[in-house]
């Protein structure tokens, strides 16, 4: 689970992590008027999307009035689809020098590696590759190690050795919190030397909940804001994302279904959804993915493309023929490709019940894209 910069930046301030003083949470523009607030300040969306400083999610504020607009203006924006939990206020920093700082769990290293870049904030992606320890364990970490390492791209000194500090205090949260990504961009330092978390990015392994009661509360909280057809998917081991195509897909495997969104995409229409049945290949998977397909009325024709490695075709078409037969008459048109273990009795199995099973992926796209044109999706 990805936290709120807030949340990371209070697990990073709790091992001695330096971030700006004095900061501020608030869920509504009138709240600051109660609050003891200096200014220039900047105003921070709280969401897990990425990209909110180039979408207007990062604000200055030179004024209450300022940062009372900034507060409206960012809690009615979406980002990345995502409606922010709140706005930090952070003082605005006399930023000298952007780093890039980070340990992530990396089962290479077996356990984890550190990452630094002497240039971060935006643009840290663009760059040279951050330089990299492999540390494996956290209890692996070797101060001369790291120091020595760093001197190939961090000239200065002091800066250094604040590093090597912030990187053992980061490996601390990483440990503790059973996370898999602590990083911190950008890393800043100030105009008077020090260094300061200009912003957290604290990632947590959600298998480890059940050792973390704050973790376990906070994604039944997240599971509870979600739609109610993601639950209900989420539930059943399903995956689903829905989109803004026309094109309804259910398949098996996120290749598979990557591979058929490219290939629907490719022939000019446009998938519906994301929509992975291989948690869960059973009456009861398929009849759910149906049956929210047939409900969206942004679905016109619907791709059933499942590839028989482990999972017998065969199988998956007398279940599909059970399905296909209790649908309404107004149920979407749909488009069969079912191939490989089984793949030959399932044509057969499909074929006595009125349906053709396509051959090839590309055969059985161009015809739901076609069907979909149709007027209501229907030939």
């Amino acid at each position: 689970m990805l936290m709120l910069e807030a949340e990371g930046k209070a697990l990073l301030a709790g091992v001695g992590v330096p971030v700006p003083a004095g900061a501020q949470l608030v869920r509504s523009p009138e709240a600051l008027a109660a609050l003891p607030l200096s200014f220039p300040m900047a105003a921070k969306a709280q969401v897990r999307s990425g990209g909110r400083g180039k979408a207007g999610g990062v604000r200055r504020c030179d004024s209450l009035t300022d940062a009372q607009a900034a507060v409206a203006a960012i809690l009615g924006t979406r980002f990345g689809g995502e409606l922010p939990d709140g706005v930090l206020l952070e003082p605005w920093l006399p930023i000298a020098r952007e780093m890039y700082l980070s340990v992530v769990a990396d089962g290479r290293a077996g356990g984890f590696v550190a990452l630094y870049a002497p240039e971060g904030g935006v643009e840290v992606e663009s760059g040279p590759p951050p330089l990299r320890y492999e540390i494996g364990p956290a209890r692996n970490f070797r101060a001369h190690v790291f120091r020595k390492l760093l001197e190939g791209v961090e000239i200065d000194r002091g800066v250094r050795e604040k590093v090597v500090a912030l990187t053992r205090r980061l490996l601390q949260v990483a440990a503790a919190h059973d996370c898999t990504t602590v990083e911190i961009n950008p890393l800043i330092r100030l105009q008077d030397g020090s260094l300061v978390a200009g912003d957290a990015k604290v990632v947590r392994d959600d298998a480890a909940a059940f050792r973390h009661a704050d973790l376990e509360a906070a994604l039944a909280a997240e599971r509870a804001r979600e739609p109610e057809d993601v639950r209900r998917c989420q539930d059943a081991s399903l995956m689903l994302v829905w989109l803004e195509g026309e094109v309804g897909l259910i398949s098996g495997g996120a290749g598979m279904t990557m591979a058929a969104m490219d290939a629907i995409a490719a022939a000019g229409g446009a998938p519906a959804c994301f929509l992975d049945t291989s948690g869960n290949p059973t009456p009861a998977g398929f009849g759910l993915a149906f049956e929210l397909l047939d409900r969206n009325p942004g679905v016109r024709a619907i791709l059933v493309s499942m590839f028989g490695g482990g999972l017998h075709t065969d199988r998956v078409a007398r279940t599909l023929v059970n399905i296909l037969a209790t649908r309404g008459p107004d149920a979407k048109p749909v488009v069969l490709r079912l191939q490989g273990t089984g793949s030959d009795a399932a044509t057969e199995i499909l074929k006595a019940a009125g349906y053709a099973n396509h051959s090839s992926l590309e055969a059985a796209v161009a015809e739901v894209v076609a069907r979909s044109r149709d007027e209501g999706g229907r030939a």
